[in-house]
């Protein structure tokens, strides 16, 4: 058997003017991180034997670890698009924070951003999210019908805003 994996499906090349900045600093972080991790790995190298240095295995890894986060940001920006405008405020669309009730009565913020900067934990959700595609092109006061497998649930618009 080989090691063959599909490919992911492709993510949606949004993005936020944020989001986009974000990862241009991460790429000039990891290119700063990158100079030092190859001097420590020629200090490490210059030890002596490689097959038993741990600090040169540790340094190697790192190194993979950062060239492919490197090679996965240049290929991924100029690929982007950044959006700075919704079509229309009213509605929901890219970028908007969206507030919704529940069927318990529990209030959630969320905003749509793009795959490359979502993170749940701050309420920034994937346009591509299952939650995203329900809110999309509603109003305030329309419900919005969330399908995962085979929970459904429903959630009330309360409130759209764009910043």
């Amino acid at each position: 058997m080989g090691r063959w994996k599909p490919p992911p499906p492709k993510s949606s090349p949004y993005i936020t003017p944020e989001g986009y900045a974000a990862l241009q600093s991460d790429l000039q972080g990891l290119w700063a991180r990158r100079a030092d991790v190859v001097k420590a790995l020629a200090a490490a190298a210059a030890e002596g034997d490689r097959s038993e240095n741990a600090e040169y295995i540790y340094r190697k890894k790192e190194l993979g670890g950062i060239d492919s986060r490197i090679r996965y940001l240049q290929k991924r920006l100029p690929a982007l698009n950044i959006v700075r405008d919704a079509p229309a405020r009213d509605r929901v669309f890219f970028g908007a924070w969206v507030t919704v009730e529940r069927d318990d009565g529990a209030r959630t913020q969320y905003r749509l951003v793009g795959p490359d900067e979502a993170d749940a934990a701050r309420g920034l959700i994937s346009i591509d999210s299952p939650l995203a595609r329900a809110l999309l092109k509603k109003s305030p006061g329309d419900d919005a019908e969330l399908r995962v497998g085979d929970r459904r649930e429903s959630l009330i618009i309360d409130e759209i805003r764009y910043d």
